[in-house]
């Protein structure tokens, strides 16, 4: 039973993982091909990610002036959408394989989860149709979901190796800097969608590594524990008698 428990929560974890890496992959495709479908070329420096999923042709004055015409709107939101779930699947699967008990486990979990919501939120409700909604899900994404990516760092299991721990938590706080200059219109050369690029993107690049590792550690070899105490057990009583 114990040994069936443990296979039951690998395949969890397995779909977890699986679910993160189809998220953010699925996100980028559909970037590119919704970014392609402009008349005029995108550009992430000069426009935000949000533009993709302007439901209406207009210009935009804030937080910097631009024209807006995303033929492939519709595409984009429903793909902010599909991340955001999976992105909530991801967290709500993966167990004690990557994630130790604890506050500081439980407070990364539920970040980032509303992280995943934030997404949700942004592609339900786009910038030009909803704007409180829509800020509302920038705010949990770059937010609360990059404060999750700082406390991940700690909330890891013993098995998740130390340089990991410290390059998930040092990704959040990139990110939070990164979200403090691109609030106060510091963008360092990197343009407005640049560094809100910055801001939003170590929560992809992080799902989509933790997902790869997530599921590379669980194709290795591995012995369900009982077994190997009951072979521990059957050895040394071979060699006794």
């Amino acid at each position: 039973m114990e040994i069936e428990r443990t296979e039951g929560a690998k395949w969890r974890a397995r779909i977890g993982y699986a679910a993160w890496i189809a998220g953010v992959v699925q996100f980028f495709v559909v970037h590119g091909i919704v970014e392609s479908a402009w008349a005029k070329p995108y550009s992430w420096a000069r426009y935000n990610i949000s533009d993709l999923g302007n439901a209406h042709c207009a210009l935009q004055a804030d937080p910097e002036s631009r024209y807006v015409c995303s033929p492939e709107h519709g595409l984009m939101n429903g793909a902010f959408v599909v991340l955001g779930a999976l992105l909530v699947v991801g967290v709500a699967l993966t167990g004690a394989g990557l994630w130790r008990r604890g506050g500081s486990a439980t407070a990364a979990r539920l970040l980032l989860a509303a992280g995943g919501m934030g997404f949700i939120l942004a592609g339900l409700f786009p910038a030009d149709v909803n704007e409180n909604q829509h800020v509302l899900g920038a705010l949990l994404i770059m937010g609360l979901g990059n404060i999750g990516l700082c406390l991940a760092g700690l909330g890891y299991s013993g098995a998740v190796p130390r340089p990991l721990r410290r390059a998930t938590s040092l990704l959040g706080v990139v990110a939070l800097v990164a979200l403090g200059l691109f609030l106060s219109r510091h963008y360092l050369g990197l343009g407005m969608g640049g560094m809100e690029r910055v801001a939003a993107f170590p929560l992809l690049v992080w799902a989509l590594a933790a997902g790869v590792l997530g599921l590379t550690r669980q194709a290795g070899p591995t012995r369900p524990v009982g077994l190997t105490h009951h072979a521990s057990y059957v050895s040394s009583g071979t060699k006794s008698t």
